[in-house]
């Protein structure tokens, strides 16, 4: 293997949107001994100019072995409502870019060891969240839900002390950029105007340009990312996915999903789940993430107000988040429903069925798609009976709905279709993950790589994983995760 192998196309990046130290500083990262390939990402691999068989070159790359000195960042944040002070990459280190159809593309190693901004912790990250983060990383993007990406992970025997002792894993992560609402607030809350408006700057100028030209830019900005985070909200919420840590330091400023750590697809539907083990009050709960989102656009505008100069003009912007976000979840049930045409009554008849699910802890994906094939004339064969305990409740909310699908003269066959390419066969429920990961750990990779496959197309049938689309079994009840990951 050559130890001064430099990766085609992966070009050198210096500082983060126009900042110098101490905001972003080169550190090198702590390598793992005797690394191993437990997944490589081909499709996104060969976005990137990548090959689509890992090397070894690159398995020495992507395990910390680099060229050229990597950097990290500092940002602070808000973290379950509670000003953190200062956070930052304690274990990310950005090692280059590459590029994806002619956009440049950060490339970021997760868990390659401590950082300046590491605080008490040890830089690494283990098998268990590096697969979890990979799996729904592509999961999501599979989805078509904004996402940063995941072109691989590494794994090592180097022992890490975590609930228990686990494995390292290092797993490599990609985005256009993981610039994160901390940032700003970062530079706000500690009194350096000068970073922030470099920092403003320099993301209007690569990634919102149309707003270079508003009367004042930095609201422009807040604008466009609070359109971005109200969507991507009712993304989440319209497939049962459940974050976990919605802190500010964990929300991107491009509107993706960021930082993937005891996140959740939910099986028994709940509006007050709670995916996190760590989050006793509930901050976080499927429900709460819509007004979350809202909480931390308010956060960011707060960081940028600077700029802005006008409470009444931020109060404004952030007041346009909740029609914004209604709207983006209305247009998201009507396509989930089949439903061509907006009316009136549209929200009440999804309102029922929320609360129809949530009372019966029905299981949101396989209802969702058994719905697909529900055919509009009554006394039909009704496919989502069975799926509800309180039956007469259900038949009482199909018959509403059948009426609403004869008022727009649905055609059972057209609107299946339409359906089933938006309501998933399949999602990274959390024992398919952790059944992943014990097979890795017992040196089976293509549980990994087949589930890996399925999630890239999760509308698709995929007879040969039938049970991945069925009844969870009983122990994924018992299946808990924390921020500890």
């Amino acid at each position: 293997m050559n130890a001064h192998f430099k990766p085609a196309g992966l070009r050198p990046i210096l500082g983060l949107a126009g900042l110098e130290a101490p905001h972003v500083v080169q550190v090198p990262t702590e390598p793992l001994d005797q690394p191993h390939w437990l997944a490589w990402n081909a499709p996104l691999a060969r976005r990137l100019g990548l090959p689509g068989q890992p090397t070894g070159d690159w398995l020495h790359t992507l395990s910390g072995h680099l060229e050229h000195p990597p950097w990290c960042s500092v940002y602070s944040g808000h973290q379950f409502g509670v000003w953190a002070g200062q956070l930052g990459d304690g274990r990310a280190h950005t090692i280059g870019l590459l590029d994806a159809a002619g956009v440049p593309q950060e490339i970021q190693l997760k868990g390659a060891g401590r950082t300046p901004f590491s605080r008490r912790g040890d830089g690494r990250a283990v098998w268990r969240s590096s697969i979890r983060e990979y799996l729904c990383s592509e999961a999501m993007a599979g989805l078509g839900i904004p996402t940063t990406r995941a072109l691989a992970v590494v794994g090592s025997a180097l022992p890490v002390q975590r609930e228990t002792s686990e494995q390292a894993a290092i797993v490599t992560r990609v985005a256009e950029s993981f610039i994160r609402f901390g940032h700003f607030e970062h530079f706000a809350h500690h009194g350096h105007p000068d970073a922030l408006q470099r920092l403003t700057d320099q993301v209007i100028a690569r990634f919102y340009p149309e707003c270079a030209a508003a009367p004042v830019p930095a609201l422009a900005l807040l604008e466009a990312v609070i359109g971005r985070t109200a969507a991507l909200m009712a993304q989440w919420q319209a497939v049962g996915f459940c974050h976990g840590v919605m802190n500010t330091d964990n929300m991107s400023i491009l509107g993706l999903t960021l930082d993937y750590g005891p996140f959740g697809f939910m099986d028994a539907f709940d509006l007050h789940h709670v995916c996190n083990h760590s989050d006793r009050e509930g901050r976080y709960a499927y429900a709460q993430q819509p007004r979350v989102g809202w909480w931390n656009c308010g956060a960011l505008g707060s960081a940028l107000l600077p700029l802005i100069g006008d409470e009444d003009a931020l109060r404004e912007a952030l007041a346009r988040y909740e029609p914004r976000f209604q709207e983006a979840l209305s247009a998201a049930f009507r396509a989930k429903l089949g439903l061509t045409r907006a009316r009136d009554d549209d929200d009440r008849l999804v309102g029922r069925l929320m609360r129809l699910l949530h009372q019966n802890r029905t299981d949101f994906t396989r209802f969702f798609r058994a719905l697909c094939a529900l055919p509009r004339e009554a006394g039909a064969t009704d496919p989502v009976r069975d799926l509800v305990l309180d039956r007469a409740a259900c038949d009482d909310w199909v018959a509403a709905y059948r009426e609403r699908l004869a008022w727009e003269a649905s055609d059972d066959a057209v609107r299946g279709a339409a359906m089933r390419r938006v309501n998933p066969k399949f999602v990274l429920r959390n024992y398919l993950a952790e059944t992943a990961i014990r097979a890795a750990h017992e040196g089976n990779l293509e549980v990994l790589a087949q589930l890996q496959r399925v999630l890239e197309r999760p509308f698709d049938e995929h007879p040969e994983h039938e049970a991945w689309a069925g009844v969870p079994p009983d122990w994924a009840d018992t299946l808990a995760v924390s921020c500890s990951s």
